[in-house]
């Protein structure tokens, strides 16, 4: 069974000091860049926001980060402007070794849609790319880590799962947001649905 090791945006702007930090999301930094031996293909995901993103709050009058509003695709949290396209803040964390990797995958391109997942847009249609890349070079199995463990890990590992791969979560090598509760409704459902946490 050929395998990838899957690293979900461990970029700056979601470690400590950035716009949306997750706490302690540099201190996998080092664990990743050692579990990429292991494995024959490496694919990074960089979320990649042009400015004025519609799932900025900043491009909602009225609005918070961390509100709730309904887009044409569903419920969307309202972030901090992060991760916006050219900017130190969407920069991969200086220790994490991107010579390793056989792919980059950026997301959320689309000014319109929010993009969590590896695989999908939040529409849930829009594919990036990924899934077709995995396919053509045989990979069967995908191991995930990095940033946050209930956003973009959770929804890149449920893609995968429903996309017939074989998916483990790595916990130790990935750091959560907790947003109400997320981070236990995150394990719940991945647990539900077959996927590995190790």
């Amino acid at each position: 069974m050929s395998s990838a090791l899957i690293v979900i945006d461990v970029q700056n702007d979601f470690c400590p000091g950035g716009a949306l930090a997750v706490s302690e999301g540099d201190l996998i930094v080092a664990g990743i860049n050692a579990r990429m031996a292991a494995f024959d293909t490496v694919v990074l995901t960089q979320d990649w926001h042009p400015a004025g993103h519609s799932s900025f709050a900043s491009s909602h009058a009225g609005k918070a980060p961390y509100d709730l509003i309904e887009m044409p695709y569903g419920p969307q949290v309202l972030w901090p402007d992060h991760c916006v396209q050219g900017s130190a803040g969407a920069a991969f964390h200086d220790r994490l070794d991107v010579d390793r990797a056989d792919l980059i995958i950026r997301k959320g391109m689309n000014p319109a849609i929010d993009s969590y997942s590896a695989f999908f847009e939040n529409d849930q249609t829009t594919p990036t790319g990924l899934e077709g890349y995995l396919r053509t070079r045989g990979i069967t199995a995908l191991t995930l880590v990095g940033l946050a463990t209930d956003f973009c890990v959770n929804f890149s590992a449920q893609d995968a799962a429903r996309l017939g791969f074989d998916v483990t979560v790595e916990e130790a090598l990935c750091r959560g947001i907790d947003l109400d509760g997320s981070l236990a409704a995150a394990w719940s459902t991945l647990q539900s649905i077959g996927v590995s946490r190790i």
